[in-house]
């Protein structure tokens, strides 16, 4: 019989799995940081930074006291932390690389076969004339290549220097060992990442049976395509076929969406009542999400649950937007609340608010624009500027 989980239960047991329910004033050194990425699976990264980079707002949103160059040094330094592709390019703990590797395998031949068609036989050579230059003078970046000759003729006038790398590195031959200016520096992934990680070898079946394990921990419940699409490292045909052989591990659940129909039917390990879990009441203030938080990575996930559609804009023709370039969503407690669009001017050290739309049924109350104003002044102290500036209109006025 399943376990029936109510809409405001649900909410609240996601919220716990990915970090969301802690205190987010609580102090936090670098080690704890590590544990906070290793527990929300990974951290996406990227370029955009529009108030600020994805990947510091995603950790930043979650814990205040987070620190920058913490996560330099676990990634440059110390080396508890790797860089690769889930759904996205995102940071990840370097015991998971093991697992990254039958990624790497799976595709390989899909991108050989892919760039094949694209660009002709032939294009391979430059791979490994590629990896050869880093294997013998060292770490590079796509700059330093192209100006070592690469620029005229063939290969590199279709991809200049970055398509060898790039390729090297989703298959597992190079690592990312830094970045400049958030341009990747690229070495060979022996020399990145531990021995200990490196080096190790799981079977396919002990790698799909990581992978399903570890998403449905930091879901709480899911069906076998939100386990399969979490990473984004197995099928969504090996997910189903693990749910299958371990249904004897696993209990039935059935939850309520957030418009009250009766949700599809998902999993959790045998035991789970989300009592805990569910008591646990998320922090009153209000944050601001990164569009590329983990709470919002799946996106009918995140519709079902707190009833709250969201699409970044950033690739729709601007008339076509509904919102803007880069709107973030705001989390109040439990509930994602609405959206605000807004700059940082840092040359004008101001975090210029354009627009806060609030969803149907949320009022502007003045305590709720204190606390939005409150989060606001926190983000951009993180952030580097001095002063909030509300532009005319931002709450909707003509």
């Amino acid at each position: 019989m399943a376990i029936l989980i109510s809409n405001e239960a649900a909410r609240r047991i996601f919220l716990a799995r990915q970090g969301l329910s802690a205190p987010p004033a609580r102090a936090m050194n670098k080690a704890q940081l590590l544990d906070l990425i290793t527990d929300i699976g990974f951290v996406q990264v990227d370029s955009i930074a529009t108030v600020e980079r994805a990947h510091h707002q995603i950790i930043f949103s979650r814990n205040q006291t987070y620190r920058r160059h913490h996560l330099t040094e676990l990634l440059e330094k110390d080396r508890a932390l790797f860089e690769h592709w889930t759904h996205d390019a995102s940071i990840l703990p370097a015991k998971f690389y093991p697992y990254w590797k039958h990624r790497f395998r799976r595709r390989e031949p899909i991108i050989q076969e892919r760039w094949r068609n694209w660009h002709g036989e032939g294009f391979d050579s430059a791979f490994e004339e590629t990896y050869r230059r880093i294997a013998e003078n060292g770490p590079a970046m796509s700059r330093d290549m192209k100006a070592e000759g690469h620029q005229s003729g063939g290969w590199w006038n279709w991809h200049p220097s970055k398509t060898a790398l790039e390729y090297l590195w989703h298959t597992g031959k190079l690592a990312v060992a830094g970045r400049v200016n958030f341009q990747k520096i690229y070495d060979l992934a022996e020399r990145v990442i531990p021995a200990e990680h490196h080096d190790r070898e799981v079977s396919h079946e002990d790698f799909v049976d990581w992978a399903c394990r570890e998403a449905l921990t930091r879901l709480g419940f899911a069906t076998s395509g939100e386990i399969a699409a979490f990473f984004d490292i197995v099928s969504p045909q090996e997910a189903r076929q693990w749910v299958t052989a371990h249904r004897s591990e696993l209990c039935e659940v059935s939850l309520a969406s957030s418009d009250g129909a009766k949700d599809r039917m998902s999993y959790a390990f045998a035991g789970f009542t989300g009592d805990a879990e569910a008591a646990i009441e998320p922090p009153n203030r209000i944050r601001v999400l990164s569009p590329f938080d983990p709470l919002l990575r799946n996106r009918a996930r995140t519709e079902r649950l707190f009833g709250f559609y969201y699409r970044i804009e950033v690739f729709v023709p601007e008339p076509k937007r509904q919102y803007g370039y880069y709107v973030f969503p705001l989390l109040e407690a439990d509930r994602l609340i609405g959206r605000i669009d807004m700059k940082a001017d840092r040359k004008g050290g101001t975090l210029d608010v354009k627009r806060l739309w609030l969803e149907p049924g949320v009022r502007p109350s003045s305590g709720r624009l204190a606390k939005l104003d409150a989060e606001l002044n926190r983000l951009g102290k993180f952030t580097g500027v001095e002063t909030i500036r509300y532009l005319d209109g931002w709450l909707g006025e003509p």
